[in-house]
């Protein structure tokens, strides 16, 4: 148990920390753009330890680190070649121990990225595969097949990656002869487990309970989704679904039913840890599916505690469009017993303040509203929220990285820059008018991994705290108020009648949230002073662009 401040009448409430995640905040650090302490250009862990303070200063609840095990670093991280050791590129064990000790020190919560249904092709169960036959045990961790037509020169079915190309590559046997295929569905150097081998399960039994016995509160799950294919491998209708839409589509291939089956394992694997001390670790998986309905079958109550609803970040901007997908989620995935997972930005989307912009508005500021409305509408939502590093500063999508620095397999794949991720995964500025803005400890010459542009020194991150209009302001006043509303954080929704491009609700006892999507301003819901607002909102007047909370006395206002 622990208390915290009403903030209205300053009274202290009593919570009970045993379910901290259902309506916690947590911040994803990208770790190799967070900061870094070597002076490499990359970020890495000892950087993220550096960060704490900054973090715990902004309000959030918890950290998600993005993958520092060892690996070649082909999907930066996602190919994992040693599940239980960190990359030297990122530090060691020690310096991650250390992390763990100011983490908790600081009251912030840990979580890692776990990557279950690939690995890497460096990583020594598939090395020995390559050196074992047809039908052996080593290639039974994998997807190994024959291939098809004359001498089995063509793929065991037409399934396409989702990085683009066929989700197919042909190995040389121990002979030099062309011989079997195996099955990837991002890139060649991720090869996908077979989960239907039990060593597969028993692998990441002893993944889970490594860094558990480290101290991590829980972990993001990797293409929740995934692990299982159909076991007869058949040709898809649509093929080529995953790579134009670089999402999980392919039935075939994702969302097959064994998969529940794992998530009930690994649950009450975490439960073990939490009847020993009384701490709960926290499953939240990346999970795209179809519909909501769907989406909620991966969180009841003996599977995932939580798993990302990205309907919201792939809503348009409109009123309807997000009043929408906040009542279905609602209604399919609360009704579980869960709590929704909220998110707008993350290492794989266009950030919104880019995303929520119009052609011909660049430097009008639009994006940039809309986008410090969409945080407090999101932040006001009953459930968890998730913010990706470099949220809180306002930070737009660089999106003229030239093609000789751009390092996603995506284009190196495909050739295209249509969907690529590096624009959202430049590293943070910190301080300063010139790259690298504080993100490096190295000489000035130092350069970042990925290059920052000229404009990064106006979103800074000591001139946004500075500034008490910058979005960093608005991030920490929300979560402060977050924290200390009873209205806030776990809890019910109920709409308002509003005006036609606003949606409004009201959470709890007379809490009052409304965003006027359009452009022009309209009366507010609330006569009042705001208690917060994304933009300047006079009483009485919501302006466009702009969402505000307000403390109403009356419960209908």
């Amino acid at each position: 148990m622990h208390n915290r401040r009403n903030a209205q009448t300053g009274q202290r409430v009593t919570l009970n920390t045993h379910r901290w995640w259902r309506d916690a905040v947590i911040y994803q650090v990208y770790v190799r753009s967070f900061l870094d302490s070597t002076g490499d250009g990359i970020g890495d862990l000892a950087g993220v330890r550096a960060g704490l303070p900054y973090l715990k200063k902004l309000g959030v609840d918890g950290i998600w680190l993005s993958p520092f095990y060892p690996s070649p670093q082909h999907d930066h991280g996602y190919d994992v070649a040693d599940h239980c050791d960190v990359d030297p590129l990122f530090g060691d064990l020690a310096e991650f121990d250390l992390l763990m000790t100011d983490a908790r020190r600081l009251g912030v919560r840990v979580l890692l990225d776990i990557v279950p249904n690939h690995c890497s092709s460096e990583h020594p169960w598939f090395r020995e595969a390559l050196d074992s036959a047809p039908g052996s045990t080593a290639r039974a961790r994998f997807h190994f097949a024959d291939g098809r037509g004359p001498d089995g020169a063509e793929p065991p079915n037409n399934w396409h990656a989702m990085f683009g190309g066929p989700a197919w590559s042909r190995v040389t046997e121990r002979d030099g002869t062309p011989g079997q295929w195996y099955l990837h569905m991002f890139t060649p150097e991720q090869p996908d487990l077979n989960w239907r081998t039990p060593e597969v399960g028993s692998h990441f039994d002893h993944v889970l309970r490594f860094w558990l016995d480290r101290g991590v509160d829980g972990f993001r799950i990797d293409v929740a989704a995934g692990l299982y294919k159909h076991p007869g491998l058949p040709d898809s209708p649509d093929p080529e679904a995953d790579a134009r839409t670089r999402d999980s589509v392919n039935p075939l291939a994702w969302n097959q039913p064994e998969v529940h089956d794992v998530w009930r394992h690994w649950r009450s694997v975490c439960e073990e840890y939490t009847a020993e001390d009384g701490r709960e670790r926290l499953l939240v998986g990346e999970v795209s599916v179809p519909t909501a309905r769907e989406h909620a079958r991966y969180v009841r109550h003996d599977e995932l505690h939580q798993a990302f609803f990205f309907d919201l970040l792939s809503a348009p901007w409109s009123a309807d469009a997000f009043r929408k997908v906040i009542s279905e989620a609602m209604q399919d995935i609360a009704g579980t017993g869960s709590t929704v997972t909220w998110v707008l930005n993350n290492h794989d989307q266009v950030r919104t303040v880019t995303r929520y912009g119009e052609l011909g508005t660049e430097g009008s500021g639009l994006g940039a509203a809309r986008a410090r409305a969409a945080a407090l509408l999101m932040l006001a939502l009953p459930g968890a929220a998730y913010i990706y590093q470099g949220e809180e500063l306002g930070l737009p999508e660089v999106v003229d990285l030239p093609d000789d620095v751009l390092t996603d397999p995506i284009y190196r794949r495909t050739g295209s820059r249509a969907r690529i991720r590096d624009g959202c995964r430049v590293p943070l500025p910190w301080s300063g008018h010139a790259s690298p803005f504080g993100f490096t400890s190295g000489a000035e010459s130092a350069k970042p991994w990925l290059p920052q542009p000229a404009y990064f020194a106006e979103y800074a991150t000591d001139r946004a705290l500075a500034d008490t209009r910058s979005f960093w302001h608005l991030y920490r006043d929300g979560l402060q108020l977050r924290s200390g509303l009873p209205q806030l954080g776990e809890g019910e929704l109920r709409w308002l009648d509003t005006q036609p491009g606003v949606l409004g609700f009201v959470r709890g006892d007379g809490l009052v949230c409304a965003v006027n999507f359009g452009s022009a301003p309209t009366p507010a819901p609330v006569s009042g002073t705001p208690l917060l607002s994304s933009g300047p909102c006079a009483p009485g007047v919501l302006p466009g662009s702009t969402a505000a909370w307000w403390i109403s006395d009356s419960t209908n206002p």
